[in-house]
């Protein structure tokens, strides 16, 4: 459900946006633009939240980037093969 809220835009804002989208559509260019930096903000504070949460020593495997890259392509390499493998036995 929609609800009617008053906001004050500055004029040259208000001037672009209109230039951008046109008068009818402010609304939904607003809601979107709005939506997109609550989301912005809300993984921002979950990252702040959670920062430092691990540290190297918790997890080896990020002690540098080489044992990092290679975590990461054993990890990749063991999904592919379980997909492939998923995939056969489905035939």
């Amino acid at each position: 459900m929609a609800m009617r809220a008053h906001v004050v835009l500055p004029e040259d804002l208000v001037a672009e946006l209109d230039e951008l989208v046109g008068p009818r559509g402010r609304s939904e260019y607003i809601v979107e633009a709005l939506r997109e930096k609550m989301r912005r903000e809300q993984l921002r504070d979950a990252l702040v939240a959670t920062a430092g949460i691990l540290a190297d020593e918790d997890i080896p495997e990020w002690a540098t980037p080489e044992l990092t890259s290679a975590w990461i392509e054993r990890g990749r390499r063991d999904n592919r093969e379980l997909s492939t493998n998923v995939t056969r036995s489905d035939q």
